[in-house]
């Protein structure tokens, strides 16, 4: 494997708050790499960082050797950058199939994109919903439509953010198996998460956030057993369901 994102002193401060403090690490092609860290730990400001909704202070970040500091949001899209969002917004008023349709023909023929889109809807369990209205779905298909459509744009690598949340114990293991499916078809995942089964079960390294700074990385063992990780969540508070 070989570095497809890097990430080198990357500051991010609002006002005199120090969201993101020198931090630096490694995304290996076809991996999925765990973010974590306690609420505030600066994990959302990385992704917000890497997808380019803020820009950074100073420090670089690369990916497949582009430097991405000064690229708009479509030209890191369009370089196979993707990225969900906590609270999945629907496209109000149009249907699951439609919804990510739209995506597709933005680089497809009418038939091409239709194809694709059956395929995406395969992929992410949601073709059997594919003619209702976005806003009926449960969040937990919420959130996969989400993914579908981020699909759609063909990416290389897909920052994870929170997926998990909100979601009772079945759904996770579900939605774990999805993140694997999404991992063998090639993607990379940056997979930001507090729910720490589902982070031990998908990932091969993780890598820990406490307070902006990088506190510690390493395989899943070698970070649940690391005293500091375990300082940082509260004498041990995580959240393991």
């Amino acid at each position: 494997m070989h570095e497809q994102l890097t990430l080198r002193n990357v500051k991010k401060s609002f006002g005199g708050v120090h969201a993101v403090d020198g931090v630096s690490f490694d995304v290996y092609q076809g991996e999925i790499l765990g973010l974590i860290g306690p609420n505030g730990s600066g994990k959302s400001t990385i992704v917000n960082l890497i997808s380019g909704v803020y820009s950074i202070d100073s420090g670089e970040i690369q990916f497949e050797g582009t430097l991405l500091n000064k690229l708009s949001i479509p030209k890191r899209v369009h370089l196979g950058i993707g990225r969900t969002f906590q609270s999945p917004k629907p496209f109000t008023g149009l249907t699951v199939f439609e919804s990510v349709y739209i995506i597709a023909l933005q680089s497809l023929s009418y038939s091409e994109a239709a194809r694709k889109t059956m395929d995406i809807l395969e992929t992410t369990d949601l073709a059997d919903v594919k003619d209702w209205r976005s806003e009926q779905l449960p969040i937990e298909r919420r959130k996969w439509l989400d993914m579908a459509r981020i699909l759609a744009t063909d990416p290389k690598i897909i920052m994870l953010d929170e997926v998990m949340a909100g979601l009772n114990p079945s759904e996770i293991e579900s939605s774990v198996k999805m993140v694997r499916r999404l991992n063998e078809k090639g993607i990379t995942i940056l997979f930001i998460e507090h729910v720490m089964k589902a982070v031990v079960n998908l990932c091969t390294r993780i890598v820990v956030l406490n307070e902006g700074k990088l506190l510690c990385s390493g395989s899943p063992q070698e970070v649940m057993n690391d005293p500091s990780v375990i300082n940082a969540y509260l004498g041990g508070g995580m959240k393991h369901a």
